[in-house]
């Protein structure tokens, strides 16, 4: 087995182009900045929750897909993450207002849709180790994003519920990012395309550079991937 059909070297790959072409988080520019806003964050848990939807579909489809382990575990294990991440969601809008009653902006911009897009095709299209490395690139892009997001709001003096802090700033879990690299590499021992892989999650995470701009709103519409 050449290096290159190993799991681990696809990660460090990419993690080799985050540092040298990242995708950006608009979010974390605009709060440098100081422009970041509270509509902002509700910006984000609207299209987190759209999202959401789509994920759900993705991973079922999944896991019909590719029913053995170790794929159909994660599968599951990510529909579960996702459905129960509803009622925190719910909670983070109610919190942030500034009516309690209040439902998030749902944004209707083509960056908005971007991630759904191609999680979908993969779901339908991608091969296990393509998927599960998108999966990864996910957990460490938008957790790991979304973590380091909160980071900065703990300092900041924008006022910012604990609701929204608790949610977001958890960091992607280090058991579920190994087990996507085990799928990964059970894919690759298949016979899947390193190539396709790396393709794949790349393609993913400019999804998710398009997400942030999202939420940050028509500011941010057209930017470059570097913010």
């Amino acid at each position: 087995m050449s290096p290159r059909t190993t799991a681990r070297h696809l990660a460090d790959e990419l993690e080799n182009r985050r540092r040298e072409q990242p995708v950006g988080n608009a979010l974390l520019s605009m709060l440098a900045n100081g422009d970041l806003t509270r509509e902002h964050l509700r910006r984000l848990i609207g299209t987190d929750a759209q999202c959401r939807r789509t994920e759900l579909v993705a991973y079922a489809t999944l896991v019909a897909r590719f029913p053995h382990r170790p794929a159909a575990d994660l599968y599951l294990t990510l529909a579960r993450l996702v459905y129960d991440a509803g009622p925190g969601l719910a909670t983070c809008a109610h919190a942030l207002g500034p009516d309690p009653a209040d439902t998030p902006p749902q944004p209707r911009e083509r960056t908005t849709y971007a991630f759904n897009g191609v999680l979908s095709w993969l779901a339908i299209q991608g091969s296990q180790a393509a998927t599960a490395l998108a999966v990864h690139s996910d957990l460490i892009a938008y957790l790991g994003g979304c973590a380091e997001l909160v980071s900065h709001l703990r300092s900041a003096d924008l006022e910012v519920p604990d609701e929204f802090l608790n949610h977001y700033g958890a960091g992607a879990p280090e058991d579920l990012c190994r087990s996507a690299l085990d799928v990964v590499q059970d894919g690759l021992d298949r016979g899947d395309d390193p190539d396709e892989a790396i393709l794949a999650a790349r393609l993913l995470e400019e999804g998710i550079g398009d997400f942030w701009r999202s939420a940050a709103g028509s500011a941010a519409i057209g930017r470059t991937a570097g913010g």
